[in-house]
């Protein structure tokens, strides 16, 4: 059985061509790609241990090793982050027997006060696993109709892959969907990241199981285009604060240009919604 680290190593080597390397075409190969051999090469690792890492059979190669394949593999930076992080749980204890638990929802009072002094601006307090733990009224606002706020405990990654709606309320639906299931890699804890992910594998087909398998490192968040159910065209900036100690994040949105902020203004003056937390 292959390891996340595994599975990385492998597509990306699958996912570049020789001549990207200054390496010479070999000709026709069963499989696309790089050879092992030469990854191996630019790596000074043997052939048969590059094989055990892939197969998941070594599970704990040194930090010099790994950046010898980041440097073999020509990653940039967000690639290799991933590549070191996905080498620490590697060989990290497997989940407890049974269904694993859900993360944790609590909030920090800071962080609700910090919310609060947000209002009437569009923000929302997360989870790697797209939980949406506590927002102000400005983000009730702007999903008002989508259906993501609809669930008892709202997740925005289940939204993303088993809502249809989500697919035209997203414009850019695709790097969406990367976004949620690249996230997932950076969960709290092994544990909560099964959570999640035991739950929507049976629900969520392929365009999940692929995305959360083949490790696209996504690039920095671009401007996030909505159709909303108003009829309105949002174009939103994101501002993401990370809450390390809490395993959260606090996102801010704002408005991208004119056009959107004379929209949102429009969304506000009907509304009389109450704050959710």
């Amino acid at each position: 059985m292959g390891t996340p680290l595994g599975d990385f190593i492998r597509a990306k080597r699958d996912s570049m061509q020789p001549d990207v390397l200054g390496l010479p075409d070999r000709g026709r190969r069963r499989s696309p790609g790089l050879r092992r051999s030469d990854v191996a090469a630019r790596a000074g690792v043997s052939v048969e241990y590059l094989t055990r890492i892939e197969q998941g059979r070594d599970r704990n190669p040194s930090p010099a090793v790994v950046n010898a394949l980041a440097d073999a593999l020509s990653l940039d930076p967000s690639e290799r982050n991933h590549l070191r992080y996905l080498a620490n749980i590697a060989g990290g204890a497997c989940a407890p027997p049974g269904r694993p638990a859900p993360p944790r929802r609590d909030i920090r009072p800071s962080v609700l006060e910090t919310l609060r002094l947000l209002e009437p601006g569009i923000a929302v307090v997360t989870n790697r696993v797209g939980d949406i733990l506590a927002h102000t009224r400005g983000y009730e606002l702007l999903m008002s109709g989508t259906g993501l706020l609809d669930a008892d405990q709202p997740n925005l990654t289940r939204y993303v892959f088993t809502d249809p709606g989500a697919r035209t309320f997203f414009a850019d639906w695709d790097a969406v969907a990367d976004e949620q299931a690249f996230d997932l890699w950076h969960a709290p804890s092994i544990h909560n990241f099964e959570w999640l992910t035991d739950e929507l594998t049976p629900i969520a087909g392929p365009d999940f199981t692929q995305r959360l398998n083949r490790h696209h490192v996504v690039p920095r968040r671009g401007v996030l285009r909505l159709n909303h159910p108003s009829g309105h065209e949002l174009r939103l900036h994101r501002e993401t604060l990370e809450l390390s100690t809490d395993a959260q994040q606090l996102v801010v949105f704002l408005p991208a240009d004119e056009a959107t902020a004379q929209s949102i203004e429009q969304l506000r003056r009907p509304a009389h919604l109450r704050a959710v937390q």
